[in-house]
C-alpha cells in the first residue's frame, strides 16, 4: 500500500515529541546496542538507522557510537536536527537508500520498519541494510507487532513541553485495529488535541497503515537477502504490546 505520509510526519511533525518523548527511548536504545554488540561480537562504533523519525532512539545512541540517520520525512529529520545536532542526517527511503562505498558495523530499524506492508517492501528494506554492512556486522529490526501476538487495543496519552518558554501540550486517543485479518497490514488511528503556547486548541484525525506478518516471513525474508544467525529477540521495551519483539541478523564474516 502507497498512501500519504501521516500527518505526525509531515504537517504536524514539530509536535511529535509532545506524542512521544524522547526520554522514553532510554531503555529500548540501550538494549539495542546490548544485543547489537553481542551479535558482532563487539561494541559498534558506526550504526546507520533506516527511518530514524525524531531522533528519539539516537538521542540515546550516540553516547555509544558514531549514528548516521536516514528518514523519509525532510520534516522529521528537521526535528531530529534540534536533538541530535552533532549525527549526520540523510534524507532516504529505506527500501531505496544506497550510501555508495559506505559500510557500518550495525543497522538499525525501530517501529518506522512497521510502515512496510508488503513482504517485496519488507525485502527491499532488508537488501538496503546487507548493501551497508561490513562483513560481520549486524542489524536489528523491530518492528510494533508480528502476526503472532498482534491484538486491537486503544490507548490514550501524550506531554506538555519542557522546552523553557514553549507551553505547548498534545493529548492523544490510539485506536488499532485490523479490518482483515487474512492480509499483511492493520491501522493505527489517533485522534490529537493540540494546545498551543496561546492557549488555542486545535484537533486533528491521523491514520497509519502499518505492515503485520507472521514470524517466519521476518526470519525467511532475511534469511533470504543474506543475513545469517537470523532470530527473534526481545526489546527494551517488553510491556506485552508495542515493540516487544525484534529480529537480530548478521552477516557472514
Amino acid at each position: 500500500m502507497n498512501e500519504p505520509q501521516p500527518h505526525l510526519y509531515t504537517d504536524l511533525a514539530p509536535w511529535f515529541h509532545l506524542l512521544t518523548d524522547p526520554a522514553d527511548y532510554a531503555p529500548g536504545a540501550a538494549h539495542a546496542i546490548d544485543v547489537l554488540t553481542e551479535a558482532i561480537g563487539e561494541a559498534p562504533t558506526t550504526i546507520l538507522e533506516l527511518g530514524s523519525g525524531g531522533g528519539n532512539n539516537a538521542f540515546h545512541m550516540k553516547a555509544r557510537a558514531t549514528l548516521t540517520l536516514t528518514d523519509l520525512s525532510p520534516e522529521m529529520l528537521a526535528l531530529s536536527r534540534t536533538i541530535n545536532p552533532e549525527c549526520e542526517h540523510i534524507e532516504g527511503d529505506m527500501r531505496t537508500l544506497r550510501l555508495e562505498e559506505r559500510a557500518f558495523d550495525a543497522v538499525f530499524c525501530h517501529d518506522a520498519v512497521s510502515y512496510l506492508t508488503n513482504e517485496p517492501d519488507l525485502r527491499a528494506a532488508f537488501e538496503t541494510a546487507v548493501a551497508h554492512l561490513r562483513p560481520g556486522g549486524a542489524a536489528l529490526f523491530e518492528p510494533d507487532h508480528v502476526r503472532e501476538t498482534y491484538a486491537d487495543a486503544t490507548d490514550h496519552g501524550g506531554h506538555d513541553s519542557a522546552t523553557p518558554g514553549d507551553l505547548r501540550s498534545l493529548r492523544y486517543l490510539q485506536w488499532r485495529w485490523d479490518p482483515d485479518p487474512t492480509d499483511t497490514w492493520y491501522l493505527d488511528e489517533f485522534a490529537y488535541l493540540l494546545r498551543d503556547t496561546d492557549g488555542t486548541l486545535t484537533s486533528a484525525i491521523d491514520r497509519h497503515t502499518l505492515g503485520l506478518f507472521p514470524r517466519a516471513s521476518w526470519i525467511g525474508l532475511l534469511t533470504d537477502v543474506g543475513f545469517v544467525d537470523v532470530r527473534s529477540v526481545g526489546t527494551g521495551y517488553d510491556d506485552g504490546d508495542v515493540g516487544a519483539e525484534g529480529f537480530l541478523a548478521r552477516v557472514r564474516s
